[in-house]
C-alpha cells in the first residue's frame, strides 16, 4: 500500500443514520436486531427497521 494512499477510516468506526458514510465497506447495525449492509463512502447512512441507528464498519469494500 502506497504512502500516498488516503488513510482509511479504521474498522470499528461508527456512523449514525443520516450521516455521510466515511468509508466504503460492510457496515453492521450496533445493537439488536442487527443486520449488515454494503455502504459506499459518500452515501448517507440509512435507517434500519424504520429507526435511526448507529452503524459500525466491520470490513472494507
Amino acid at each position: 500500500m502506497s504512502t500516498a494512499t488516503a488513510k482509511r477510516a479504521p474498522i470499528g468506526t461508527k456512523a449514525r443514520t443520516g450521516e455521510v458514510c466515511p468509508e466504503s465497506g460492510v457496515w453492521k447495525v450496533d445493537g439488536s436486531p442487527s443486520t449488515t449492509a454494503p455502504i459506499a463512502k459518500g452515501n448517507r447512512m440509512p435507517p434500519y427497521d424504520g429507526k435511526a441507528v448507529t452503524w459500525v464498519l466491520t470490513q472494507y469494500a
